[in-house]
């Protein structure tokens, strides 16, 4: 077992704060991964997919934000119990227990995947940007993507980190559109806890988006690996270099991970419930551009003069500031599959003379992704494309995380329970049945 000896355990955990205000105190300061993965998973490809799915299906596609967040509760808790019981990456462990060939596919597929969205990204970032800077959305992308790489290159992690939770405030403005816009609430109900389903190529088109979207690849890696970086900074480390696995903490960073997924799936309700009845409702039935997004906003800020720009001023700050806090998301996880399947230094916490492969990968993502807008994307097809993606790369994922997860040979005593394998899963047969399912009725569209 690479944590403390029960007794050590229990000796660190008799130090925990003993008080309601201190524990709590205590979680706000030292916070981090779960809060942060599960703000970066409403990024700009799910606001889009979200959107999209309100403008053309209305409320058919609610119920998935309630079902999924006790199927994304138990993916990102393994991740995250994955990271502090072993000490590795996602990645990692998965060369430790499984060949060579698995590791490099898997890592291909994350920095495939990854690049793909991280292009998706600026580009919206770039677009949404030009709805209130007049300068070419080619240079705002640009300008997105060299601060994106700065930030992670020279900024120490915990006050980078600490930036990202902030940035979290973004969401905000669809829960509150939700507050003011003329909502048919019983229908609404309905559709939250009835499941709604149309055999059609583009229902499970959308579909498969949102759950690629939500349950997310990059996701995985990025909050296996930040659980160690969070240990790393705290100071939670025993000699061989494993984190210190005590039952508060196990117990902490469930809570963390529970809320920062209930208010991604708040969000993802949310932006739903608002393009279906701002939008749907009002006639439209497809999304071309961010200014098209933009107008589901205009219920917030209807009072004021020049809704429209005031509502174009909060769409264009939610994706960016949700692109600063998903992009590096993104180009992180990438690295740190990389890293680990080569076996180079990793980690935000490192220089970048003492990590120059790890960060390279960093900026090559980006990069790419910034580059791939020069060939004329389509930023709002771009993103629901990339959470499709999503949604196929996952699943292969997600049968390693389940069986890794279940092991007692690798997590000890600190295996899965049978609710949390159960959910695990089911979220890939899940998975698994939307991508099979969308590319069964490929031909039918």
């Amino acid at each position: 077992m690479s944590s403390l000896s029960e007794a050590q355990a229990a000796s660190v955990d008799d130090q925990a704060p003993t008080t309601l205000g201190a524990r709590i105190r205590l979680w706000l300061r030292e916070s981090g991964a779960g809060l942060i993965t599960g703000a970066a998973d409403d990024d700009p490809s799910g606001i889009a997919t979200y959107a999209q799915s309100g403008v053309q299906f209305g409320y058919g596609q609610l119920w998935t934000a309630l079902f999924m967040l006790p199927l994304l509760t138990a993916v990102q808790e393994a991740c995250a119990r994955i990271g502090i019981v072993k000490g590795k990456g996602l990645a990692a462990v998965i060369g430790d227990n499984y060949s060579k060939p698995v590791l490099y596919v898997v890592a291909l597929l994350i920095l495939v995947a990854n690049t793909i969205i991280i292009g998706a990204d600026i580009g919206a970032m770039g677009e949404a940007a030009n709805l209130i800077v007049p300068l070419d959305p080619i240079l705002l992308m640009l300008v997105f993507a060299v601060l994106i790489i700065g930030c992670q290159v020279f900024v120490p992690y915990r006050r980078y980190a600490n930036t990202l939770k902030w940035l979290t405030l973004s969401l905000l403005a669809y829960p509150l559109t939700v507050l003011v816009v003329s909502v048919p609430w019983g229908e609404v109900l309905r559709a939250t806890f009835v499941p709604h389903i149309e055999l059609s190529f583009a229902f499970l088109f959308v579909i498969t988006g949102v759950l690629g979207t939500t349950i997310s690849p990059y996701m995985f890696f990025w909050q296996t690996s930040e659980e160690v970086e969070d240990a790393i900074a705290a100071n939670r480390l025993v000699p061989g270099g494993q984190p210190t696995v005590t039952p508060s903490l196990l117990r902490a960073i469930r809570l963390e991970t529970f809320v920062g997924m209930f208010f991604s799936e708040i969000t993802t309700w949310s932006i739903i419930v608002v393009a279906a009845a701002v939008l749907h409702n009002g006639g439209v039935t497809d999304i071309h551009n961010a200014a098209d997004a933009a107008r589901a906003l205009l219920p917030l800020v209807h009072t004021f003069p020049n809704a429209g720009l005031w509502a174009e001023i909060i769409f264009a700050t939610g994706i960016v500031g949700l692109g600063l806090l998903s992009v590096p998301v993104l180009a992180g996880s990438a690295a740190y599959a990389l890293a680990e399947a080569f076996h180079w230094h990793e980690g935000l916490s490192l220089k970048l003379k003492e990590a120059p492969w790890f960060y390279a990968v960093i900026i090559a993502a980006t990069l790419i992704g910034f580059l791939m807008n020069l060939g004329g994307l389509d930023p709002m097809k771009g993103l629901v494309y990339a959470a499709v993606i999503n949604g196929v790369v996952a699943v292969p994922l997600l049968f390693l995380i389940a069986c890794i997860a279940r092991s007692e040979r690798i997590m000890g005593q600190y295996k899965s329970d049978r609710l949390s394998d159960l959910l695990l899963w089911v979220t890939f047969l899940g998975m698994a049945a939307a991508a099979i399912a969308t590319l069964a009725t490929f031909g039918k569209q």
